[in-house]
């Protein structure tokens, strides 16, 4: 008897096996083969870096309240100015780029366990295919023999 249903793999688990989850530091493009490109993103990584620190947020902060007597004795109007544009961007950006940089992190390590759980689904489908076809074979034993046996009995 042949078999009762053929299994065709399919051709993402072939791509997941041959790949790994992309994380941050798979985009950066710090290694792309365009100078310029990697230029800019190394540059732009470094300034990232440096600038997205609390230390800078608590540096900027330091920086932005040296305007503050200026803007105070010009009026309310230069101290809604120096919130605006001096201490709220000066202080946001990096404790900003701190949370995005939290959130990359977290994000792949979503990355990741999803890719483990991707894994370990394919792995049960493999082993639900390995005994479907068990369960195939035993059927297809139990038709043989009964074919056999009623082959071999004289009807009535």
């Amino acid at each position: 008897m042949e078999n009762i249903y053929e299994y065709v793999r399919h051709p993402r688990a072939a791509e997941l096996r041959a790949s790994r989850p992309v994380k941050t530091v798979d985009v950066r493009r710090v290694n792309h083969k365009n100078p310029f490109v990697r230029f800019n993103a190394r540059f732009g990584l470094k300034i990232t870096l440096v600038v997205g620190t609390m230390w800078a947020a608590y540096a900027f902060t330091i920086l932005a309240l040296f305007a503050l007597p200026s803007a105070m004795k010009q009026g309310t109007y230069y101290v809604i100015v120096w919130l605006s544009s001096s201490f709220l961007q000066l202080v946001l950006l990096p404790i900003i780029i701190v949370g995005q940089n939290i959130q990359a992190t977290a994000a792949d390590k979503r990355s990741e366990d999803t890719y483990k759980d991707a894994e370990a689904v394919l792995k049960e489908a493999e082993e639900i295919q390995k005994h479907l076809l068990a369960q195939d074979q035993a059927i297809s034993d139990i038709v043989t023999r009964l074919e056999k046996l009623m082959g071999s009995t004289p009807s009535a």
